[in-house]
């Protein structure tokens, strides 16, 4: 049988390369030969230790490659289309949530990369509800981690329905930060970074930030308020409690935007949310046909992430660096 390479995990945690054989797509399925594959920090849902009988999960879900195959009863799309696939990997279309119009919500969708195989392999299999068509504008290296990375900032902003003008706050200059920036100024919106120390000053302005708050030198909840109050807050760092210093700096009728994974609580009083008409709410990526708005969003207004290129061999290096808050912003790995 003819096989493929790929990237899993293997019983001890690690990640170690292997070959797959290669079938044909299931009802429904197509069959994508990988060209890029971001190395997301939600890849750390698969990457965990495993009993020893069990196979080995592929991780990734910033996903690009070109349909090479595809199963029966695939409707609208062909051999040789160019598509992603997020960390949701297709809804179903027939429960309760899908019902309603909340795909999102679909409660038998596979997370790609953590409970079906990803994008860490020259093959992935995806459900055709999951599939994310590719602007000619972007490469496959540029589209990989907007799928997600940059599909969170977006949809989350859209979700606030942060408006031209508004005072956007995003805090945290990382891997999400970055783009949240760019997706931001683009929209037409007042911008301010919010980050720890002075260093990521520049870099944040460059990006599109207007005015810079050091949250180690100055209580952003209160320079936030200087500047007039921020409409939305785009809370991208996974800290608890560096989320709840910004409540304060939210001006009234306000939006606190939660995509920064973290356990840690975030400590909001009955008082800020009843005087305020302060509203806390999270957002998790988004639908396909959305993943599809935000790609154009960014292949017509110059977002792109920046990314730091790795073989798909040298994918435990990629993710232990990504791990590490070593990379600048995003990894990839070049697979074609």
């Amino acid at each position: 049988m003819p096989t493929y390479s790929a990237i899993q995990v293997a019983p001890d945690g690690s990640l170690e390369a292997t070959e797959r054989e290669l079938v044909e797509p299931a009802p429904g399925h197509v069959r994508i030969r990988v060209e890029a594959c971001g190395v997301c920090h939600s890849d750390s849902l698969a990457v965990h230790e495993h009993a020893a009988s069990e196979i080995g999960r592929v991780p990734g879900h910033e996903a690009v490659g070109r349909i090479d195959a595809v199963g029966d009863g695939v409707g609208s799309w062909s051999i040789g289309d160019r598509v992603g696939v997020g960390y949701l990997g297709g809804h179903c279309g027939v429960c309760d949530r899908c019902r309603r119009g909340d795909f999102t919500g679909c409660t038998d969708q596979p997370a790609t990369g953590v409970t079906v195989d990803g994008g860490y392999a020259e093959v992935l299999y995806a459900r055709q509800s999951g599939l994310v068509a590719i602007p000619d504008e972007l490469s496959s290296i540029e589209a990989a981690p907007l799928l997600c990375a940059g599909f969170t900032t977006f949809n989350a902003l859209r979700k606030a329905a942060a408006a031209p003008g508004d005072l956007v706050a995003v805090q945290g200059i990382g891997g999400l930060g970055h783009l949240g920036l760019q997706y931001a100024r683009k929209m037409g919106a007042r911008v301010v970074a919010i980050a720890r120390g002075t260093d990521k000053a520049p870099l944040a302005k460059g990006l599109g930030a207007q005015d810079y708050i050091d949250s180690r030198s100055v209580d952003p909840g209160k320079a936030l308020q200087a500047l007039g109050g921020a409409d939305v807050v785009l809370a991208t760092a996974a800290s608890g409690a560096s989320m709840t210093a910004l409540v304060p700096g939210i001006a009234r009728g306000g939006r606190l935007m939660v995509v920064g994974a973290s356990f840690e609580p975030i400590e909001v009083s009955p008082i800020s949310l009843i005087f305020g008409d302060v509203t806390v709410g999270g957002s998790l990526t988004g639908s396909s046909i959305e993943n599809e708005d935000n790609l154009r969003f960014a292949a017509e207004n110059g977002v792109r992430a920046m990314i730091e290129e790795a073989p798909l061999a040298d994918a435990a290096a990629a993710y232990a660096r990504m791990m590490d808050g070593d990379a600048r912003f995003r990894m990839v790995l070049a697979i074609a």
